[in-house]
């Protein structure tokens, strides 16, 4: 079985959840390898007041056994510290809905899944949708993120992440290598050029001031990959629909690509493919990486590079028009707390979900029960590829 994880729990409700199947038995964790993808989802300039609230930490409550798993479902738990403030609106049990006699929510914001999900599932009250829609969920993702790149780092393959545009302003540098994201995270919008990353904050400035919200574009990357990992044998095998479904499965996500991307249908050919050449001990190689490291939905040695956009937080100082859906009449959009920019954060859950894809798809080549079964399959197809393949 490939790794694979299942979420549970609202925004105010008393905790996050994460179970994580087909981690190997023999993988060293612990809670603070966790807590530390947790704090870094917690930074970014222009982020909302829940942040001052929360201090995500995570609890192993099973899986683990004395620092290392054990081939069984790990279970995770983020408790979410807001709850103490919303005991009676987002209690379970029956009954308190009555005694209490809150005002249900009933506008709808334009951009959310409000409305949608009011009529997917026939609810009256707009909570019912927003708790679990919220992307407080993604807490939970970058936990069993933080496990997949456990694993990953067993075969030294690092995942890192960066913010090239918020608004109008952009980071125009293309190519990066592991080092420069050595301090990325001191940057406030997690950005790597300082020019870009002031210019950012500048944009999250002015949007506070207008009553507005901003999105933007962070990359992922990924340095250490072997070629081969993925495939092109099927649709659901190959790695670039597997990556972009599970960016895309981000809240608030509206595009993403792979390599160059969109930039290539606007090119000829001949500046868009990876020439191939081969050095003796160094084997097959490539001098440009237009292709983000995939081909044919595999790897090919090269870094895997994507991209994903983010739209404007839907919640707004000044609301947009809707209609109260119980009275059918015009009102102002509801207004929850919120963020106005979160794009540095998405880049940490593009991380996470990125990072379980590839585990999941390093399973699926080398096998899964124990790392030192999949430590021994890589290395002896590493040595395979070192010594090149059968000859006709």
């Amino acid at each position: 079985m490939s790794l694979r994880y299942t979420t549970s729990g609202e925004s105010h409700g008393p905790e996050l959840m994460a179970i994580i199947e087909g981690a190997p038995a023999g993988l060293r964790l612990n809670a603070a390898d966790i807590n530390a993808d947790l704090a870094r989802r917690q930074l970014g300039y222009g982020r909302g007041g829940r942040m001052k609230i929360e201090t995500d930490k995570v609890l192993i409550t099973g899986g683990v056994r004395h620092g290392l798993t054990l081939g069984t479902p790990v279970g995770l738990r983020i408790k979410n510290a807001d709850w103490r403030n919303w005991k009676k609106i987002m209690s379970p049990e029956p009954g308190i809905k009555a005694a209490t006699k809150w005002r249900e929510l009933t506008v709808p914001r334009p951009g959310h899944a409000d409305l949608a999900g009011l009529q997917k599932f026939g609810f009256c009250d707009i909570r019912d949708v927003l708790e679990r829609a919220s992307a407080r969920e993604t807490a939970a993702r970058v936990a069993a993120g933080a496990v997949a790149r456990k694993l990953l780092g067993e075969f030294n393959i690092a995942v890192y992440s960066r913010v090239l545009r918020i608004g109008k302003a952009r980071d125009g540098r293309r190519k990066v290598m592991p080092e420069d994201f050595r301090h990325v995270d001191r940057s406030a919008v997690r950005a790597i050029d300082k020019r870009a990353s002031l210019a950012m904050k500048t944009e999250i400035d002015a949007a506070r001031k207008a009553g507005e919200s901003l999105g933007g574009i962070f990359e992922v990357r990924v340095f250490g990959l072997p070629p081969g990992i993925g495939s092109y044998a099927s649709g659901g095998e190959r790695l670039g629909g597997r990556i972009g479904g599970a960016l895309m499965s981000i809240p608030a996500i509206k595009g993403m690509e792979i390599g160059d991307g969109f930039a290539v249908a606007s090119r000829p050919g001949s500046s868009v493919h990876d020439e191939i050449y081969f050095e003796q001990g160094r084997g097959f190689y490539r001098k440009t990486n237009h292709a983000g490291g995939l081909e044919g939905g595999v790897t090919n040695g090269e870094p895997l590079v994507a991209r994903a956009c983010m739209k404007p937080i839907p919640t707004l100082a000044s609301p947009l028009k809707s209609v109260d859906i119980h009275s059918g009449t015009a009102a102002p959009a509801l207004k929850e707390r919120s963020d106005i920019c979160a794009v540095p954060a998405a880049a940490v859950v593009g991380e996470a979900m990125v990072a379980i894809e590839l585990a999941g798809a390093m399973q699926n080549k080398f096998g899964g029960d124990s790392l030192s079964d999949m430590q021994a399959a890589y290395r002896a197809y590493m040595a395979r590829l070192k010594d090149g393949w059968p000859q006709p």
